[in-house]
Order: C-alpha cells, then sequence, then structure tokens
C-alpha cells in the first residue's frame, strides 16, 4: 500500500519502520520539514516528505499527532479522496489537551476527530505504549503475541487498519464501531497493559465509562510523580502500573 504518515514521535518513527520494513510504499512527515527527520526513521526505506506530500497519492494516510494538533492538520485534508483510509493513533489527557474545549466529559474523542477532518476514521495503535510498540513485536502465530484493538464505522476501512497492526508485528483485534473505541482509551483494562488476542475480548468488555477517566488521571499522575517530565516510561513500569490500575 501507499502510506502518508504524520508525525514521527514515538509511535510514527516505529510505525514508518515497520511499514516500511513490510515492503509498504511510506512517506512520512513532521511539522518542521522533512529535513529534521532523522535517518534512523527512514533505515526501512521510508521516505521523509513535506506534510502537503504526505497526503497526496495514498491509499492510507497515519495521524500519529497529539490530539490537540488534529485541527491544525484539518486543511490538509480537504482534497484527499473520499476513499482513502485515515488512521488515528492519537488520546486525550486533560492536562495536555486541556485546551480542546469541545471534547466534553464522558465525549468519544474518535467521533470529535471525525468533527475535526470531516471525515471518518480507523482507531488504532492507540491502546499500545511507545516503548512495548517499538520492542515487543513478534511474529504471526507466537501464542505471546500482543493484540492491538482497532475500531471503525467501516467494516472495509476497519480491516485496512486491521491487516496494517498484524504488518507492524501484532495481532489485531476488531474493536467494532468507533463509539465504542472509549473502551481502548487511557484508563480502560486494553489501555497499555500488552494483553494477547485471547484477552482483548474480555478487556474490552470489562471497560467502565465512568471510572476510565478516574484510572487515566491516577495513572498520569503516577507516572509524573516518578519520571517528572518524561511521559514515556519503559514499558515494564507502564504495563504493570497500567494492570494494577486497570484490571
Amino acid at each position: 500500500m501507499k502510506i502518508g504518515i504524520l508525525g514521527v514521535g514515538l509511535i510514527g518513527t516505529t510505525l514508518t519502520q515497520r511499514l516500511s520494513a513490510a515492503e509498504h510504499d511510506v512517506k512520512v512527515a513532521n511539522s518542521r520539514g522533512p529535513e529534521t527527520i532523522e535517518a534512523e526513521t527512514l533505515a526501512s526505506g521510508g521516505r521523509a516528505v513535506s506534510a502537503a506530500e504526505a497526503v497526496v497519492d495514498v491509499d492510507v494516510i497515519i495521524l500519529s499527532i497529539p490530539l490537540n494538533r488534529i485541527p491544525g492538520v484539518a486543511p490538509l485534508f480537504t482534497n484527499v479522496p473520499a476513499e482513502t483510509v485515515v488512521i488515528d493513533t492519537s488520546n486525550y489527557y486533560p492536562a495536555r489537551d486541556e485546551r480542546i474545549e469541545a471534547i466534553e466529559v464522558g465525549q468519544v474523542e474518535s467521533l470529535w476527530v471525525i468533527e475535526q477532518l470531516g471525515r471518518p476514521v480507523v482507531k488504532a495503535w492507540n491502546a499500545i505504549g511507545s516503548d512495548s510498540f517499538a520492542r515487543k513485536h513478534k511474529p504471526a502465530g507466537d501464542p505471546a503475541r500482543i493484540a492491538i484493538p482497532v475500531a471503525a464505522d467501516s467494516d472495509t476501512e476497519r480491516r485496512v487498519g486491521m491487516a496494517l497492526v498484524e504488518d507492524t508485528g501484532f495481532d489485531a483485534v476488531d474493536a467494532g464501531p468507533l463509539a465504542e473505541s472509549w473502551r481502548q482509551q487511557p484508563g480502560t483494562p486494553v489501555y497499555c497493559t500488552d494483553l494477547t488476542r485471547a484477552q482483548v475480548p474480555a478487556a474490552l468488555a470489562a471497560a467502565d465509562a465512568a471510572r476510565s477517566p478516574k484510572r487515566r488521571d491516577l495513572a498520569a499522575a503516577a507516572i509524573a510523580e516518578r519520571f517528572g517530565h518524561t511521559v514515556n516510561p519503559d514499558a515494564e513500569y507502564a504495563v504493570r502500573l497500567n494492570r494494577v490500575l486497570f484490571m
């Protein structure tokens, strides 16, 4: 597939490396210009381009940017064909995204993203920590392979997202429509707990909409207390913490 990725943070970098290695044609962009993208990000064959170039002539666009930056990239989608699949990897954190007044208590963030872009999206790769995503990929069939939920309103687009998740070294689990994608957001049993395909359905079903924001904020506070401004702790700490709080 031809894939354009917006964002070269920890998740975007791994996406670029892994999908290029899986022989997809990958273009990647950030907000500072293609010359600022590190060679390591492009080591598997990805190409650094401008943001405007990243969304042209592609089958899939992956948004790997903070949620609060999505309104700023919305103009790039004006001429993107309707058949292009858009995948969003972001999550809502009140401390970081406090200026997003349109997200009300209990609102599903994926539906807010649709409002900003004016088009459907697929939700994927948002429920795994960046360290686990970078280091814990395994070949298909490995019983210890971590699973990632994928939500979308279109069955066709959900299948595309699931196929790409598999190409990054993780099992994909059908998480249903976007209205239910809150079940894979921060504070839920499936979020950053590194579960297998067999475990994910029960974790999605066990999510509690009232408890999730409280658990999300507890985890954020614990990480801030231990790591200060570091928001991406290693997988061992993050997974242990999230399993204690969420499951």
